[in-house]
């Protein structure tokens, strides 16, 4: 197969989870403009439509849909509607997520349980119900989205998350066991652990610490609007059929410090 034809992705589908804004939006791009129609999927679903309207100018079919990913009943619904309209599901991107910051002795239980839902529940959630159909279609690709904040712990002074830290942790760990679950229906499960992105969720973090964080990033700079781009595309193609289990880092050098 030519090099060409493993990185296409036309007439695929491809949900992405919070696609609305953020890394959601770049990785939302990235496969459209390999040919992928998407799905984009949020609470905030004005957000998801105006993506999606710019997406189309790129000749790939879109839906916006409202979606809180802890709410089965949402979840499920999103599944039934793409099928409905595109028959099938190739790609899915669990890319949403929340954080908190605040000392591990005063973090409020609910915080720590929204954190935990919307990374971990709503991941096992989103991946157990498009699950259902790739196991039917024999194929298919779950792109979890972790962070190196989930690979080891954080400086408070920092990154005081521990909620945050912990979930992506899991993320980590599910994307490994659902992939050796799932290998004998042929569906790949990876994983990208971004580095530091300037997103809405992470400036007030990146912005009080930012020549901390450069300091332990060996490529100087922050990941740009296209950074994760390439990787999403390579775990969402015929190019990774034979990689499965796999955390993709993107952080610029952060985690061989």
């Amino acid at each position: 197969m030519h090099i060409k034809e493993l990185f296409d992705l036309t007439g695929k589908v491809a949900i992405v989870t919070g696609g609305g804004r953020g890394l959601g939006e770049q990785l939302a791009e990235a496969l459209a403009e390999s040919g992928a129609h998407v799905v984009l999927c949020s609470r905030k679903v004005e957000a998801c439509q105006q993506v999606a309207d710019r997406l189309e100018t790129l000749g790939v079919k879109t839906l916006a849909l409202s979606c809180d990913i802890n709410n089965p009943e949402d979840v499920k619904a999103v599944v039934t509607k793409t099928i409905d309209v595109f028959g099938h599901i190739d790609i899915l991107i669990n890319n949403s997520g929340a954080t908190w910051g605040a000392p591990v002795e005063e973090m409020p239980l609910e915080a720590w349980q929204k954190v935990i839902n919307t990374n971990v529940t709503g991941t096992f959630l989103m991946s157990q119900e498009v699950g259902k159909q790739m196991i039917k279609q024999q194929s298919g690709k779950i792109i979890n989205i972790a962070s190196i904040a989930g690979l080891g712990g954080t400086d408070p002074q920092y990154m005081d998350t521990i909620g945050y830290n912990t979930s992506k942790g899991a993320v980590i760990t599910f994307t490994k066991d659902l992939a050796v679950k799932w290998g004998q229906h042929n569906i790949q499960v990876n994983a990208i652990a971004p580095g530091f992105f300037p997103t809405k969720m992470s400036s007030e973090i990146m912005v009080g610490g930012k020549d901390y964080f450069l300091g332990q990033t060996p490529l100087k700079r922050f990941g740009s609007e296209a950074d994760l781009k390439g990787a999403a595309v390579f775990l969402a193609s015929k190019a990774s059929d034979y990689v499965t289990g796999d955390i993709l880092t993107v952080d610029g050098g952060v985690h061989a410090m």
